[in-house]
């Protein structure tokens, strides 16, 4: 039988006779797939069962870049997930370097069209400059999934390359320079696994998802015709489709540069984990992953892969938590290029606090201090007086280094208290002060802050 059409069975929760697959010598590769999804029975499951099944029968690997045995030492060895007579389960803590690819023809030694702009497409390759890099922690300890967003021109010791943004690290090495430097910069964490996927494959996996709705916090315009790039978006919330979404994370032409586009990635992939996980995206599986796999470059397996996808499925929203290497700008007259100089103490307690090995094992904190913490007020509500009205009241809690920032343009139901800094203790004492507020970690506030709390209409309410 072809493998589309077990795929499309398994994906229809369907069940499936082992004798229908009738290669022997993959018989015990694939008898843990059809065990595990037989006993659960779950039709979400069963898609994603179908899915994995078509990859594991297709003749293109994962893998498609090829490491010497220096290079795949960089990555822990040993497994990280466990089979036995159920689905694959992650056995310990593990961190994955993704990086976000994107290739330019002319880097591959082809001259742009002169007779079409200077046309210089991108094409589909591994081998450029990252131009997304996160640090995945998926810890089954807790139950808490952790994304590092690495800046792009975050300035650190790239081996060969000397001290230089990091996102030459893939073009000069590859997976493995990229994991040195990024274990280098977190002050030498261990790197498990890596994952590169290109922009093309991005743009099609948002298409294969039916596009995703999000918040376009300003108004965006900018064209590039060498590169076919042209963005223009009013602020708004709109449904993007994948070569809108394309342009959307391009975008790096306002006051906060790179920052400002590592926001708004997070806020992506705030709305992906909300929006991805239901019936109908379930039903795209096989057709997601097939996506995927072509535009993929990973030393993950085929298990680890499902144990990962298992347990993303199981993660609740709160314990999705979303920082960003701390630093600040550079300064023009000290530097040629652009530069985010990382802050080695901002570093060392955020590793600590989320990324550390031994996760039972963490450091002892301070006593909680309140007049410690730098707090950004945005108000999205638009009524006159109500941040100055929350600084009032923020104040009387013992809160002294409070400040009303810019207006978050967004319209809030509900107040969003964002630990900006990672400070998740330091944002759940704000929110029980406060007596309302959902409380995240991520990296979508005021740069200026620890805490920033986008006021809405929640505090209007109790305002009155």
């Amino acid at each position: 039988m072809p493998t589309r059409n077990i795929a499309a069975l398994f994906s229809l929760g369907q069940k499936i006779s082992p004798s229908f697959v009738s290669q022997p010598a993959k018989a015990n590769h694939l008898r843990w797939l059809w065990l595990g999804f037989g006993l659960t029975g779950i039709a979400m499951l069963s898609a994603t069962a179908g899915a994995l099944l078509a990859v594991s029968l297709s003749t293109k690997p994962l893998m498609q870049s090829r490491m010497s045995a220096e290079e795949a030492a960089v990555f822990s060895g040993g497994n990280i997930s466990t089979t036995n007579l159920r689905l694959p389960e992650l056995t310990r803590p593990v961190n994955i370097l993704v990086l976000g690819i994107k290739v330019l023809s002319s880097e591959l030694g082809e001259s742009p069209n002169p007779a079409n702009n200077g046309y210089d497409p991108v094409v589909n390759s591994f081998e450029g400059l990252s131009d997304t890099m996160l640090l995945l922690r998926f810890n089954p300890q807790t139950q808490k999934l952790i994304v590092l967003s690495i800046p792009r021109d975050t300035r650190t010791l790239v081996e060969g390359q000397g001290v230089t943004k990091i996102n030459a690290a893939n073009a000069a090495g590859g997976p493995a320079l990229s994991a040195r430097a990024t274990s280098n910069l977190l002050g030498g964490i261990r790197i498990d696994r890596y994952v590169r996927i290109n922009v093309q494959g991005v743009e099609k996996l948002i298409d294969a998802l039916g596009g995703v709705t999000v918040y376009i916090p300003q108004d965006m315009k900018y064209k590039d015709d060498t590169q076919h790039l042209y963005i223009d978006f009013k602020a708004g919330t709109q449904h993007l489709n994948g070569a809108q979404m394309q342009n959307f994370l391009r975008f790096r032409y306002d006051k906060l540069g790179d920052i400002g586009r590592v926001q708004r990635q997070q806020m992506v992939m705030r709305a992906l984990a909300e929006q991805a996980l239901n019936p109908g995206t379930m039903s795209r599986v096989p057709q997601i992953l097939s996506i995927v796999q072509s535009h993929i470059d990973t030393n993950l397996t085929l298990e680890e892969l499902v144990a990962l996808v298992g347990f993303g499925v199981k993660t609740n929203r709160s314990n999705v938590q979303m920082l960003m290497v701390p630093g600040d700008f550079s300064d023009s007259e000290q530097f040629e290029a652009s530069y985010w100089l990382p802050n080695r103490r901002g570093i060392d307690k955020m590793v600590a606090q989320y990324l550390d090995v031994d996760d039972s094992n963490k450091k002892s904190r301070r006593a909680f201090n309140p007049t410690n913490i730098n707090i950004a007020i945005q108000d999205s509500t638009g009524q006159p007086g109500a941040a100055d009205d929350l600084l009032a009241k923020l104040k009387k809690a013992g809160y002294r280094n409070v400040f009303v920032a810019e207006p978050w343009k967004e319209p809030l139901s509900e107040t969003r208290i964002v630990a900006q800094q990672g400070d998740g203790d330091g944002a759940e004492a704000i929110r029980r002060a406060l007596e309302f507020g959902d409380v995240r970690v991520e990296s979508t506030g005021n740069l200026e802050s620890d805490i920033t709390i986008k006021v809405g209409k929640d505090w209007l309410q109790r305002r009155n």
